[in-house]
């Protein structure tokens, strides 16, 4: 065909193109691609049209062929970067991207998809330069500072993550990917009030954002002053907007009715790495009976680990969905067809509870992960103990059906690396201590500490949370604890500390560990307990404050679990002069773990797996009333 009338055919194309008529654009574009197979325009023509059209593998056939005709264009690679990334070939998508930026530096665009990249296949402090030069080509966009913003807050860079979220305010002040960002910040900020507030700001102008709905639901948490009917209205609100929004899908399951045949068991979760949420579920996926259960692990972060290895190697299939839109997520799912889907996030970071409510298994099951109801209509179960949630007070309070399937609903995997626990009695004054994040000292449990520390004279106050190292969080705690009227020369802050064995090893700088209210610890709890150190709780009347009684009764010490706050203020006295008691704790207290349920793996790990089967026999029976077990 002559050159002319190749050209007047693309451009007749380009002129459908333009004006959306997709399927007659494609029609001349294909017959371009016919006759002029060396002709690049075409190619990255078709290319971005099947990228409209979600025909991503096409799109990326197309665009390559493109590329391979003239390397020279950042536009063709950039949308080849979009095609990869769709298709979740997030390597190749930067690569692309890279490309793209290298072609064309001032190309604002190239440099947005290579921070989404970064941030998905290295996390958000990888993605943080890239997002800096895309504010710094347009500094008049809000978009580009809130997404530095963004990636500054989730690696750390709180104070610098403000001023640009104050940035893109200014430019667009109803900017809700801003004003989410500001909420996060202020929640990693131990400000957890103003981050509530902040995130119901968000939600009056962006209803349907269910991050921000599950941030302020785990925000709530923090506060002492939320009553248990408060917290339980909230996320009923939630579950009836998800419902709205998402239905459930009409899906008929194929899977099999045979109550005792292998089942699928598929775990969905952010968490699949160096996590608590990891360390709990480690001993129960490496014990689980493989005659009777299949696993699949779904991982939902960018990190993948050491302990994100560990856990693969026990699934039979692993699939890594950061950053994949919800859609892909439940092809997915769906696909691999698990006859049980188990959440291990509930409201925290990255949860994909939207999801669940669209129905991906016959039997849908969360724990771990979260101290409360989800509020999804189609979450059939939770797993909780009789401690953390007594029978006959807690089933009104969650929309799941509560399933009590052992002494305690923990599995405590001790890190390997963790050292002995450290000599007592050579410090001379008692230093208290907590290691909990920050976020849960509530006024409630800075009066409680007052009053303890008044108690025992001359004690001191050791207080550790990720977060502290920074320059403007020691500040934000010390003013609450003067607030408090707690003498500051008797505090100590620290940090975040690099190791696992260094963490541990600030345990033995501790004399008595105690326990923060209404937000109980969990992890911090075994730890301590682990390097030899005492806890002293309060039981409220929820499951996050229930937490610290459940663990210390498992581990044979329910005379450390307080009912009251004088009761709680006597105990840790108590502790504190006792200096012979302490001295046997620092060497049997570990001894004492390995013989308690809390590291019985295997009997957790049976009880789990027939908790598990439980759910699924109801299936089977035509419904989701699986015996409420109080083991």
């Amino acid at each position: 065909m002559a050159p002319q009338k190749i050209l007047a055919l693309l451009q007749q194309a380009l002129a459908h193109h333009r004006v959306g008529q997709l399927v007659e654009a494609e029609k001349l574009y294909a017959r371009v691609r016919a006759v002029a197979p060396r002709n690049f325009d075409v190619f990255n023509l078709s290319g971005f049209l099947a990228l409209q059209q979600k025909r991503y593998a096409d799109a990326v056939a197309l665009l390559e062929r493109g590329l391979r005709l003239d390397g020279r264009s950042a536009q063709c690679a950039l949308r080849l970067a979009h095609a990869l990334k769709a298709l979740g070939r997030h390597g190749e998508a930067r690569e692309a991207a890279r490309r793209a930026a290298t072609l064309e530096p001032g190309n604002a665009d190239a440099h947005f998809c290579l921070g989404e990249l970064a941030a998905v296949t290295d996390g958000f402090a990888a993605a943080v330069p890239h997002f800096r030069r895309v504010a710094e080509l347009q500094p008049q966009a809000a978009d580009g500072w809130a997404n530095l913003g963004v990636a500054l807050a989730q690696s750390g860079g709180g104070e610098e993550a403000l001023e640009c979220f104050a940035r893109a305010t200014t430019l667009e002040p109803g900017n809700t990917q801003a004003l989410t960002g500001r909420a996060l910040v202020l929640q990693q900020s131990h400000r957890p009030s103003e981050a509530a507030a902040a995130y119901a700001e968000v939600l009056k102008r962006e209803p349907l954002n269910f991050q921000a709905w599950s941030a302020r639901l785990l925000t709530l948490h923090y506060l002492d002053d939320v009553s248990r009917e408060t917290l339980l209205a909230e996320h009923v609100a939630f579950g009836r907007r998800v419902a709205e929004a998402k239905g459930r899908a009409a899906v008929a399951f194929g899977n099999s009715a045979e109550p005792e045949r292998r089942l699928r068991v598929a775990f969905l979760s952010p968490d699949l790495r160096g996590h608590s949420v990891a360390f709990f579920l480690r001993p129960l996926l490496e014990r689980m009976d493989r005659a009777r259960f299949e696993l699949v692990l779904y991982h939902d972060h960018p990190t993948i680990d050491a302990v994100s290895a560990q856990l693969r190697s026990l699934a039979s299939a692993w699939r890594h969905v950061a950053g994949w839109p919800d859609e892909r997520v439940e092809a997915a799912i769906r696909a691999d067809a698990p006859d049980v889907l188990i959440d291990l996030a509930g409201h925290t970071g990255l949860n994909r509870l939207p999801l669940f409510q669209r129905r991906l298994a016959p039997v849908q099951i969360t724990c771990l992960g979260y101290p409360d109801t989800t509020g999804v209509a189609e979450m059939d179960y939770r797993f909780t103990d009789a401690v953390a949630d007594p029978v006959g007070g807690a089933e009104r309070f969650c929309t799941e059906k509560l399933v009590r399937f052992a002494p305690v609903a923990w599995a405590y995997a001790p890190p390997e690396e963790a050292p002995e626990p450290a000599r007592s009695g050579e410090r001379g004054a008692v230093t208290f201590g907590c290691f909990n994040n920050f976020s849960k000292v509530s006024g409630a449990t800075l009066r409680l500490w007052a009053a303890v520390l008044e108690a025992v004279p001359g004690s001191r106050l050791l207080i550790k949370s990720s977060g502290l190292e920074r320059s403007e969080l020691p500040r934000v705690a010390r003013e609450r604890l003067a607030g408090a009227r707690i003498d500051l020369e008797r505090v100590t802050l620290l940090g975040r500390v690099s190791g696992t064995a260094a963490h541990l090893a600030i345990y033995g700088q501790i004399d008595v560990a105690l326990d923060t209210f209404p937000y109980h610890g969990t992890t911090t709890t075994c730890e301590a307990l682990w390097m030899g150190v005492p806890v002293v709780t309060l039981a409220g009347d929820r499951h996050m404050s229930r937490v610290g009684a459940s663990l210390l009764r498992a581990a044979g010490h329910p005379e450390w679990v307080a009912d009251s706050a004088a009761t709680y203020v006597e105990i840790a006295a108590r502790l504190a002069s006792d200096e012979n008691g302490r001295r046997a704790w620092r060497s049997g207290l570990r001894e004492e773990m390995r013989r308690s349920a809390l590291l019985d793996h295997a009997g957790q790990a049976a009880r789990f797996g027939e908790a598990v089967r439980d759910c699924w026999r109801a299936w089977c029976a035509g419904g989701t009333a699986a015996p409420a077990k109080s083991a």
